[in-house]
């Protein structure tokens, strides 16, 4: 597999802006593992390797275990999440098949663990992970060579 272009170098400034918003949610105060969590469910739904190559990096590097990773695709037959993390999980999963749309008694479900503040970002943060695995799928990143930051470098990259 090759790459088709290198988006980021073409068109930089859209990427400022999209890192701008992984700045925001790194910081908004929604637990990282939960973050890590949606990020690799949602990259899953969407068949993108790139982005499931780098999260499952990142939660690994910041202690998500390999049965969890293993087991999130079958996430409702698990005793491995908690309620919370189920809920973002069933809201990912929602957000991300949107054209079967979002129903009343999901947001109920996913309102009895989120506070309105924590649904939004955590709206964002799903909203975010399918407009990057939009680019990497269109213009074929290719997963393998991502290596994951410390998170305190991490911050810092994305601060810049």
């Amino acid at each position: 597999m090759q790459a088709r272009l290198n988006y980021g170098q073409i068109a930089p400034e859209p990427m400022k802006k999209q890192m701008g918003m992984e700045v925001y949610l790194a910081n908004c105060g929604l637990d990282h593992g939960i973050k890590h969590l949606v990020k690799i469910r949602a990259s899953q739904i969407n068949g993108c390797a790139y982005c499931i190559d780098m999260h499952t990096k990142d939660a690994r590097a910041e202690g998500e275990t390999e049965q969890r990773i293993y087991a999130l695709n079958a996430w409702r037959e698990t005793p491995f999440f908690s309620d919370r993390e189920r809920a973002a999980l069933e809201w990912t999963e929602a957000v991300t098949k949107i054209s079967n749309g979002v129903s009343d008694d999901v947001f109920e479900q996913v309102r009895e663990h989120f506070d309105e503040k924590e649904l939004v970002d955590l709206t964002w943060g799903i909203a975010s992970i399918n407009a990057w695995n939009r680019i990497a799928i269109s213009f074929r990143s290719v997963p393998g060579d991502y290596q994951p930051l410390s998170v305190k470098k991490m911050h810092a990259a994305m601060a810049n």
